[in-house]
């Protein structure tokens, strides 16, 4: 027994190997020769005592350690090591780390989260936001867009150009307005509560394409000349990376362009590029005057350098270039952005078409996933963000006004269970675009970041919408003018689709890109292992790899901790209603790292191609973070009491999906005694949001508050009689100015005091009564004809319908 309990204290000093290896063993040593100079051994002790100093020997001794241990692992790690493609490769070397890094730590730092800068936008963006966002929202008729015109009207073109609404991250000196990725984001969010297919026309410039790329690689020639034409809509960019047959697979994309001699406008014997291309997929490619084109570069005569196959490279053309063709539309579930292919057979354009030059020649791959990161983290988010805050206001509202069996829609509990869900949610993705936008504001690129809100947000709103569509029944599925939800409906799957399709996200990249930029060591052992084996590699291997171990046992000893003590023992920030969260997501993010170290250590390469576990693992890293999101959000606020319930549903919720996620590994585990004794000891159940909870969430959607007016801030919101949501909000208002006089009636009828009957008769009555005022019965009566209208759905003539578009 004791010399187990000297084991035991030692492998608790060994906890903190990646801070004091030799302090750790050395105690380990004391320790036992304190034990040997205090009581007489026995051969089984003496054996005990001798093999602890033989393995600290090991371990202390670097010579020795290096040749019995660290060579050897080097060696087994290094056949367990995945090829990494070219493309993979730069894709890693562009990733940029910021609270990611911190939840796979397993000890968050949570000042750094909590002095991390709030979103705050300029005076001038939020005029512009009140100003000529608000204006082209009122220009914009989507049901009239999207079924009639199928394009954007001519008067909303002019004014997107004329307003600059291309040119939002463009620098003032070129005539752009130099907005912050915030009022990006804002702009984006409140025209996708009024038009997706305005949101997306507007998104696409200012997110992966030519402004991004030249301001960050340009040459000062091709800025000066490009980004004044693009900032004032002279010219129209989009950006051709898709093909047929590669889909976005850069690496397998079979466009090529050859360095040679050619004519170029009129003039011959120009250096510079024969393309040959097929994309499809391009959003505004239809219309677009200027087209970036990613491409694999090939000098077989080497004429600008030593090298034949270049590498994946970007270049502007003109699309009246010869050669080059532009295709029909793609009609992308009746949205009306513009959509297409093109091609180009043939078209010679000169070397310093490239992007950023000759220079840049080959460095395609690197710098599309720089902006990538940028464009992925702030377009698709908002506008389901945009999205799901419309289906709140708007469906809340609904069920408020829809009255079935007497009583609002919105008093049933299995209504406000799915009103719950929605605000509920809405606030998790609210909180994560705000987070994600204040790193991207203070200079952070967090690439494994981006694909999380990209994921989590468009699903979330997916969700959220689907839900909206219940909750509206009939009124939902029929199209028309006053529609509200149709279109939000059918338009989902594109932002599912875009810019990285939802299944890949999570299968591959959040965990399989994050797993090596974000832990503490693997990247750098990965780098280690595609050396030779050199004495100097070994060196710096077995510093990396002992400090490697040190974390894992330091992590088995806090989880075992944590588990014990249920974490209530640990310092963290925070209310008395916030800091129960803080704790359990320490603990959560704990156990997160310690299962990734062993799933990389059992499975090594073969983790790549397990892409199931590899997507529970990304869903456990993404409701970390969105619970980090929403604590974060909460204390930005000024923690207000009447978002109370917000912020502990979307907490509840986001660390019981986290339980879910590794819940689920465990049960992965093809030993019951481990999966048992996982499942039951270290991880500790997180309960989902309960139905007092539900009751809360919902009921501020369903009445006029601040908190309802906070959750839905930021969307396109109106009054107008003939239009479809402002006759939501219009009956909306008019039926809770109603409520009292309404109640007062229901009492009556219930003392027999009134009979039931026609709404008309009964309130006259009550009028006649004087149960109520007359006043009051203006209120009811004005109550019942916005809803009526509200609730109303549209019909069509069949020659409206049948061979319309023909």
């Amino acid at each position: 027994m004791a010399i187990l309990l000297i084991v035991i204290i030692g492998i608790i000093c060994c906890s903190y190997w990646h801070r004091r290896l030799k302090d750790s063993v050395f105690i380990l040593i004391a320790l036992l020769a304190l034990y040997s100079s205090s009581f007489k051994l026995t051969q089984l002790d003496f054996a005990g005592v001798l093999l602890t100093l033989v393995l600290s020997a090991l371990l202390i001794i670097r010579p020795i350690r290096r040749q019995f241990l660290s060579h050897y692992f080097y060696r087994y790690l290094k056949k367990k090591l995945p090829a990494i493609s070219n493309t993979e490769q730069m894709a890693l070397n562009a990733s940029d780390t910021w609270w990611d890094a911190e939840l796979f730590s397993g000890q968050p730092n949570w000042k750094l989260l909590q002095q991390q800068k709030k979103i705050l936008l300029s005076e001038e963006e939020q005029a512009f936001l009140d100003g000529p966002v608000d204006e082209l929202c009122t220009m914009l008729n989507d049901w009239d867009i999207t079924f009639n015109q199928r394009d954007l009207p001519e008067e909303v073109w002019q004014f997107i150009k004329k307003n600059k609404f291309c040119g939002l991250i463009i620098p003032k000196k070129y005539q752009g307005l130099e907005f912050s990725h915030s009022a990006h984001s804002a702009v984006v969010m409140k025209l996708s509560s009024r038009c997706a297919s305005a949101a997306v026309s507007v998104m696409v410039p200012n997110s992966l394409g030519p402004a991004k790329l030249l301001l960050n690689y340009g040459t000062e020639q091709q800025k000066n000349y490009f980004l004044p034409r693009l900032a004032t809509g002279q010219e129209l960019p989009c950006f051709a990376l898709t093909g047929p047959h590669a889909g976005s697979d850069a690496g397998s994309m079979p466009d090529q362009g050859i360095v040679c001699y050619g004519s170029y406008q009129e003039k011959d014997n120009i250096l510079g590029i024969k393309l040959n291309w097929e994309k499809r997929y391009i959003t505004l490619g239809p219309i677009a005057t200027i087209i970036g084109l990613a491409f694999k570069l090939y000098d077989p005569q080497k004429l600008i350098g030593d090298q034949e196959n270049i590498g994946i490279t970007v270049a502007l053309i003109p699309a009246n270039t010869p050669g080059v063709s532009i295709g029909k539309r793609h009609f992308p579930l009746d949205t009306a952005f513009q959509n297409g292919p093109n091609w180009g057979h043939d078209v010679f354009i000169p070397l310093d078409a490239i992007i950023g030059g000759v220079e840049q020649a080959g460095n395609g791959w690197s710098m599309l996933m720089q902006c990538l990161t940028i464009g992925r983290s702030i377009s698709l988010p908002s506008l389901s963000v945009g999205a799901a805050k419309y289906t709140c206001r708007n469906v809340g509202a609904y069920a408020r006004i829809r009255n079935q069996f007497n009583r609002p829609i919105g008093d049933f509990e299995g209504i406000k269970e799915r009103l719950a869900f929605m605000a509920g949610e809405t606030y998790i993705m609210d909180a994560a675009r705000n987070l994600t936008l204040s790193a991207l504001d203070n200079g952070y690129k967090p690439t494994i970041i981006s694909a999380i809100i990209k994921y989590e947000l468009t699903e979330r709103m997916r969700r959220i919408v689907n839900d909206g569509m219940d909750i509206q029944g009939g009124a939902g599925i029929c199209l028309g003018p006053t529609n509200i939800m149709g279109r939000v409906y059918q338009s989902i799957p594109i932002s599912i689709t875009v810019e990285g399709a939802n299944i890949l996200t999570r299968s591959l990249i959040i965990f399989g890109q994050g797993s090596i930029v974000a832990h503490p060591f693997i990247q750098q052992e990965m780098q280690l292992l595609q050396r030779q084996e050199k004495a100097e590699t070994l060196n710096k291997f077995d510093t990396i790899l002992f400090r490697h171990v040190g974390f894992v046992l330091h992590n088995i000893v806090a989880n075992t901790w944590y588990a014990i003590s249920n974490t209530r023992f640990l310092k963290v920030p925070g209310t008395q209603s916030t800091r129960r969260y803080y704790q359990q997501l320490t603990h959560l993010s704990c156990l997160f790292i310690l299962f990734t170290d062993v799933a990389l250590f059992t499975l090594g390469g073969s983790l790549k191609r397990r892409e199931i576990i590899s997507g529970l693992f990304a869903d456990t890293l993404s409701n970390l973070y969105l619970c980090s999101a929403v604590l974060k959000h909460f204390y930005d606020q000024g923690q207000q009491d009447d978002d109370l319930p917000l912020m502990h549903w979307g907490c509840q919720q986001t660390l019981y999906q986290t339980h879910q996620a590794l819940l689920s590994l465990i049960n992965k585990i093809p030993y019951p005694v481990i999966s048992w004794f996982l499942k039951h000891f270290l991880l500790r159940y997180n309960n989902p949001p309960g139905d007092h909870l539900t009751h809360s969430v919902s009921s501020i959607l369903l009445s006029d508050n601040a908190s309802r007016n906070r959750l839905t801030e930021g969307i396109y919101i109106n009054h107008h009689v003939h239009d479809p949501t402002g006759r939501i909000e219009n009956a909306f208002d008019a039926v809770l100015k109603a409520v009292d006089p309404e109640m007062k009636i229901r009492q009556a009828q219930r003392l027999n005091e009134l009979t039931k009957g026609n709404l008309q008769t009964t309130v006259e009555q009550a009028v006649i009564k004087e149960i109520i005022t007359q006043e009051e019965a203006n209120l009811i009566f004005a109550a019942e004809d916005a809803r009526t209208t509200a609730i109303s759905v549209d019909y069509f003539n069949p020659e409206q319908l049948t061979g319309h578009h023909s």
